[in-house]
């Protein structure tokens, strides 16, 4: 029977993200009494921080290509999106008074860019709507039926009916996504798929000359071969930025998931740069060829491809100096240039977190092993790129865990 009186369910939420800020919004609006708990000063920090370069939303493509991005879990996220996907986004968010447009790659973005005044105005409705929040309270577990959380007065326990997990991953530590709860979740016989970084950089081995001179220089209008998690080629085109050990940016976020199991599987990940995409091998072969004259290599690749700064030293780094001076090999280099990654960077630095609670120990979010709890966000076993597909499935699967958590109250009153 619920803990609550006047047959108001009292629901508990466990993580300010957007994930559990939205199962409270569902929860709320289903006529639930809603505690939001979290264990850093205020909510959404993480959210606040992936908008400082622009808030990206969601993404405007189509929607059958959408729902490919989540990979091997697409099938598991799919009846979530089909019910709060891109559109039903952005719905909401002109529902919170702030407009939104598709930049050119087809993300979407608010018309200021800005994320503080989305939040400001979702947590206005939220307050609203009569949920409470209560800051720097840190879940560590269950006292018997009732949450117990750390907070600077001691330890506070606190009943619930029904408890939402919006826990997050474990990158961006700092901000509260630290994977604490994945041995609280083990120890009640939940199953959850070791959390690894998504996302996220990769560290190569520059040498020192390399790495002084080029670190922090991006590459631009680049492709990217590299062998899928099937076994399959996969090239991505658009660019990243070469950092003192090794490598991030979009481009690299794009195939950090095959890249991450590749390395997993087979100790490192050979991937082939592209340096001159729009270009066909014929025409930097036939370009290469041309006389020189007095010129230097350097020069020559500058006049005749304009090559040159980083990705002239990439060539330099890569290449045995035999090869460097075979116009034929260079060429080839040029079009497929080797470039062995050895291992991921920290979760701790990487954007997202892949792992997480499986979904085959899950029944609409409630977590088969523990009647009455579930899981949303991002500390579920999915990922996605960057391009607005991680905080879409944030928000789609808190609406789902919500939804789910007021039909099992109701069937349990």
């Amino acid at each position: 029977m619920p803990f609550s009186t006047n047959n108001t369910p009292r629901v508990a939420v466990i993580g300010g993200g957007p994930a559990g800020l939205m199962a409270a919004q569902t929860l709320a609006a289903g006529g639930a009494r809603v505690d939001v708990y979290d264990a850093m000063p205020s909510v959404g920090r993480k959210f606040l921080l992936a908008g400082r370069g622009g808030m990206n939303i969601t993404h405007a493509e189509p929607y059958e290509e959408f729902v490919t991005r989540y990979g091997k879990q697409g099938a598991s996220l799919r009846p979530m999106l089909d019910a709060f996907g891109p559109d039903s986004v952005r719905a909401w968010v002109h529902g919170l008074g702030v407009d939104t447009f598709v930049g050119s790659s087809g993300r979407v973005f608010p018309t200021d860019m800005k994320a503080a005044p989305l939040l400001r105005a979702w947590l206005h409705r939220l307050r609203e709507s009569g949920v409470a929040f209560h800051m720097r309270h840190r879940w560590t577990g269950w006292r018997g039926r009732d949450l117990l959380f750390a907070t600077a007065d001691g330890e506070r326990s606190a009943p619930a009916d029904a408890v939402i997990l919006a826990l997050g991953g474990a990158s961006w530590a700092r901000l509260g996504s630290d994977g604490a709860w994945v041995p609280l979740l083990r120890d009640r016989g939940v199953a959850v798929a070791p959390l690894q970084p998504a996302n996220c950089g990769f560290d190569t081995g520059w040498s020192e000359h390399f790495s002084s001179r080029y670190a922090g220089h991006p590459l631009t209008t680049v492709a990217i071969t590299s062998k899928g998690a099937d076994g399959q080629t996969l090239r991505k085109q658009g660019q990243f930025v070469v950092t003192a050990g090794g490598v991030e940016g979009s481009l690299i976020y794009a195939l950090s998931a095959a890249l991450r199991e590749q390395i997993a599987a087979d100790g490192s990940a050979l991937i082939h740069l592209d340096l001159l995409p729009d270009w066909s091998r014929e025409r930097v072969a036939d370009e290469l060829d041309r006389p020189r004259g007095a010129r230097s290599l350097s020069s020559h690749l500058q006049s005749r491809l304009g090559i040159k700064g980083v990705k002239s030293g990439l060539l330099r780094e890569c290449l045995g100096a035999q090869a460097f001076a075979d116009p034929a090999a260079l060429a080839e280099a040029v079009k497929m240039l080797p470039l062995r990654l050895l291992r991921p960077r920290p979760i701790d630095e990487a954007i997202s977190s892949a792992g997480g609670v499986r979904f085959d120990g899950l029944d609409a979010l409630m977590l088969k092993a523990m009647p009455g709890v579930f899981a949303a966000g991002e500390m579920l076993d999915w990922e996605a790129p960057t391009g607005g597909y991680l905080l879409t499935a944030c928000l789609a699967s808190g609406r789902a865990a919500g939804a789910g958590a007021l039909a099992w109250l109701a069937g349990a009153a």
